[in-house]
Order: structure tokens, then sequence, then C-alpha cells
């Protein structure tokens, strides 16, 4: 809770510092991005709700005529049962087992099945009261936290009821980067045992182990998904594969809730992004306009040091050599350095030090933050 609070209080004050100006960059990123996944959700909004819904024994009928190539398809939607691909090829007869996974927890068939190991931590600040954590800082890395296996065999998408006889289309899983909708059906938690390097993890404040998540989920078949992508006609088969633009492949949802979600995101992107927008151009607007007020508020001071040193110059007296400017040598000392204090300079001079890029006191070179001017009574 410490490093937490801590670490919020750290973005608070970059994101508070220069009048805001940087939380206003940051919002405006954020407008940004939510525009650019605003046109993508409607992009891909109209082109779902544009695709047919149509049956698997109907695929054919919307694809080309002629083909140019067997790469040219068609998007659509279709809803079918998940059934391996061999199974489908295969007669009554055929063993309907083969080329299929066995959940070892359920028993089910499966043509994907998917193991992942998270290991939790356990954080405190230790003996010593430090909240300085290596292990946040170095090894809590998604790949360290979680390791996953996921096994596919190839499917088939199959007209439900009437399974073999039915029409069926292949589903192409190679370059899909879409979630697959998985059921889980194991969700152990095993305990990891203390080892001596867990106690000084213990003892400096660092996240140790203190167990393990064991999840098995699976692509159980029989299970009836909806597949939104290219069909096309491959080596005389129907072939469905993923389409890089959309945001989704396989999933549990029908087309129209496919269509009411993507809907309802576009609702939401789009006013994120006119409200972060606004936002981040009113912040923006006080930020220049603050320092804007800042310059000129520093000109006109400068203005009136350059006014009064010009009324006050003793070049025509006689200054004693101890009493004159170390940078000009020619006008009396009247100005002093905060916070060193040292008396060295004319107005003219001290002017000049101040508006450098680095003003520093010419004797002892600390850094300036005003002066004052000096004045014998």
């Amino acid at each position: 809770m410490s490093r937490d609070y801590d670490t919020a209080a750290s973005l608070a004050r970059i994101a508070a510092a220069c009048d805001g100006a940087f939380l206003g960059v940051a919002l405006a990123i954020c407008a940004a991005r939510s525009c650019f996944k605003y046109l993508a959700t409607t992009s891909a909004l109209h082109r779902i709700r544009n695709a047919p819904a149509a049956r698997i024994s109907d695929l054919r009928s919307l694809l080309p005529a002629d083909p140019v190539s067997d790469d040219e398809g068609r998007l659509v939607v279709v809803r079918g049962q998940v059934q391996p691909r061999p199974a489908v090829e295969s007669s009554l007869l055929a063993p309907k087992n083969r080329s299929v996974f066995v959940s070892q927890s359920s028993g089910e068939r499966a043509v994907v099945v998917q193991h992942t190991e998270t290991c939790l931590y356990n954080e405190w600040r230790g003996i010593f009261g430090w909240s300085f954590d290596l292990h946040a800082l170095f090894a809590k890395s998604l790949k360290e936290q979680r390791s996953s296996s996921l096994r596919t065999v190839p499917f088939a998408l199959v007209e439900g009821g009437q399974w073999p006889h039915s029409a069926y289309v292949h589903v192409s899983l190679d370059g899909s980067a879409h979630p697959i909708p998985l059921t889980t059906v194991c969700h152990h938690l095993r305990p990891v045992q203390a080892t001596p390097y867990t106690f000084f993890q213990a003892i400096f404040g660092s996240g140790f182990p203190v167990a393990l998540l064991h999840e098995e989920k699976i692509l159980p078949v029989g299970k009836e998904i909806t597949a939104v992508g290219i069909c096309r006609t491959r080596d005389g088969s129907l072939e469905i594969k993923s389409c890089e633009e959309l945001p989704y492949f396989l999933s549990d949802m029908t087309k129209d809730e496919i269509v009411g979600e993507l809907a309802t995101n576009s609702g939401i992107l789009f006013w994120s992004g006119i409200v972060l927008g606004m936002v981040s151009i009113g912040i923006l607007s006080y930020s220049i306009i603050r320092y804007w007020w800042r310059w000129k508020e520093r000109r006109w001071r400068n203005q009136e040091l350059l006014d009064a040193a010009s009324v006050s110059d003793d070049e025509s007296e006689d200054i004693p050599d101890g009493e004159l400017c170390v940078i000009c040598l020619m006008r009396q000392r009247r100005c002093a350095f905060v916070p060193c204090g040292h008396r060295v300079c004319c107005p003219r001079c001290t002017i000049d030090v101040k508006i450098s890029s680095s003003p520093k006191c010419p004797v002892c070179r600390q850094s300036i933050i005003s002066s004052i001017r000096i004045y014998d009574s």
C-alpha cells in the first residue's frame, strides 16, 4: 500500500508539472487513440453488419462463381458445431476419437487445449521497512509470471443436428491472433514451498512466490460457436480463416450480439474521445496562458530593472576599485544574488546573468534563484 501511494504521488507530481502540460499531452494522446480505435471499430461494425449470416450448406452459393484463385473469398458469418476434421471427413464406422485431445481433469473430448500456470506473489515492506522491490523491477514480466501452452488439432464447423452427413467448413487458425472461446475445466491452486531464498526475499521486502495457479481450458467437441471470417474454396473444400481487420473470429456470441457489442464499444470510444479531447485542450490552453503571463511578467520585471539601472548608473562618479562590478568593471555593485548573498554585479550585468540559460553567481558558481537591489543610506 505504501509503495502504491508513493507511485501515485509521483505520477500526480509529474502530471501537475509545467502547469499540467504533461497531463494535457497524456490526455491528448489518449483522445487520439480513442479516435483511431473508434474508426477501426466503426469499420469493423459496418463490415460485420453487411456480412451475410448464412448456413454452412449455403456457403458455396455466396462465393464467386469463377474465382481467380483459391485464395479469393468473401466475408461471412456462420454458426456451427465444433467437430475434429478426421471425424468430419470419415464415415460412421470410423473411430470418432481420432486426433482428438482428452481433458485430463474432466475427460471431455476437445480440439483445443490450453494449459496455463500463473505464479502468485506476496509483497510486504520487510523488517527494515524498505519499499525498494527488485523483483517488481526486474522479475515481474509476463513471461516469468505466467507460462502457457496451446495445443490444437484441425477442426471444422458442422451444421448442427445432422452430423456427419451435413455440410461443414474447415477452420484455419494459421496466422490468427484472435482469442478462442475456450471453456475452463480445471482451476487448481497449489501452495509453493518456501526456500532459503524466500527467507531473504521476505527480509528485504521483495515479492516472493506463495502459490501456483494451474488452469486448463478447452474447446470441447460439439460446442456451438460463431465464425466471422473470410470463406474460400481450398482443394475443393470450404475453409474459413480470420480477418486481421476484425476484432472477432471465433466467438460464443451470435451475429446480433456481436453487432450490438461493437455498436456499444463504438459509442463509448466516440464520447470518450470527445471528452478527453476537450479536457486536454482545456488543460493545454491553461498551461499556455500561464506560461505566456509568466513570460510577460518576467519581461516586465527585467525592463523595470533596466530602467532603474539606466537612471542610477554611477559612471560619472569616482567609484573605488573594490566597488566595481566584477563583470563590466565600469559601474558600481548594486545587486545581491539569492541565495548566496554576494553583491558583486551592477543592475545591468545582474539581468544578463539572470536571463542566461544556467544562471550562476560569478564568484561562488552557485545557482541563482533571484536577486535584490541594495541601496546605500
